[in-house]
């Protein structure tokens, strides 16, 4: 990191720092109306309601080090109940799995640090609160039945399989769908099903979907998972290029469709057939 800074011009410096600070102010706002916390009338956020805990929302996994059960705790009780992380079930769901089986072993010390991380062929594990956020967005529940677009190592999938009913997960990099199938399969996950292919257009066989969530970004939103969703459901994906921003688009109980815009995000782009479409 100091390479970077050592070789910056200091203009250009103070400039970064700046945004950074702007960034910290504002993106708790955005990200509060985007997760859905209740307003007042003059539409400003309030507080979060109280929550449990976070050390009665962690699960120690079998085998690991209290180390890494604290880490987990910290995750769950600074970046994500400490943010607006709200829904109960997300957070119970993150607190029970070792998102140290999801990194490479190198990397396992870092694994509950709120920032992505790189798992091979050019592909990351998105940071903790991303995950816990589009998560809550897609309004999962027990009994939905999901769709996971980019399953990468897996970690999105085993969070969204601790909570739905039946979890299809597709992974465009043949390597990392077959590593991400033995793991989620040696750690029990046997309602979560991955396949090799390409995310773009869905999986029409396993639809509809009450919730899809995408972890590559498209510059357009895909028709095919739209169409994929079930009355009620809900898509939750990155999109642009330069810029990309998060959407969330919602299909009622009769049938229409509706889009809300929120934070910026930035996501690996999704290749394959979303590169040759517009």
């Amino acid at each position: 990191m100091h390479k970077v800074w050592k070789g910056m011009p200091i203009q250009l410096a103070l400039g970064v720092i700046v945004a950074v600070l702007v960034l910290a102010v504002v993106a708790p706002v955005l990200t509060s109306r985007l997760a859905g916390w209740p307003q007042d009338d003059a539409g400003e956020p309030r507080a979060p309601v109280s929550r449990t805990p976070a050390a009665d929302l962690v699960t120690a996994y079998k085998g690991e080090s209290p180390q890494q059960t604290e880490a987990r705790r910290r995750m769950i009780d600074r970046d994500l109940a400490g943010r607006d992380i709200t829904d109960e079930v997300v957070l119970r769901a993150m607190g029970k799995i070792p998102r140290h089986e999801f990194v490479p072993g190198d990397l396992r010390g870092s694994a509950y640090a709120d920032h992505p991380l790189p798992i091979g062929h050019d592909q990351t594990i998105s940071q903790p609160y991303i995950v816990a956020l589009m998560t809550q967005l897609a309004g999962v529940k027990e009994g939905s039945r999901a769709l996971d677009i980019g399953t990468g190592s897996g970690y999105q999938a085993a969070v969204l399989g601790e909570i739905c009913k039946e979890v299809s997960s597709i992974e465009i990099v043949e390597p990392l769908a077959k590593e991400s199938t033995k793991r989620l399969a040696d750690l029990g996950y046997k309602n979560v099903t991955v396949r090799h292919g390409d995310g773009y257009q869905g999986w029409p066989e396993k639809g509809p979907f009450d919730a899809i969530i995408v972890a590559a970004a498209p510059d357009h939103v895909p028709q095919p998972l739209v169409d994929q969703l079930a009355p009620g459901g809900k898509l939750v994906i990155p999109v642009g290029k330069l810029y990309q921003e998060l959407l969330l688009i919602e299909r009622d109980k009769d049938g229409k469709v509706q889009q809300q815009g929120g934070i910026g995000v930035r996501f690996v782009p999704m290749t394959g057939e979303a590169q040759k479409r517009k």
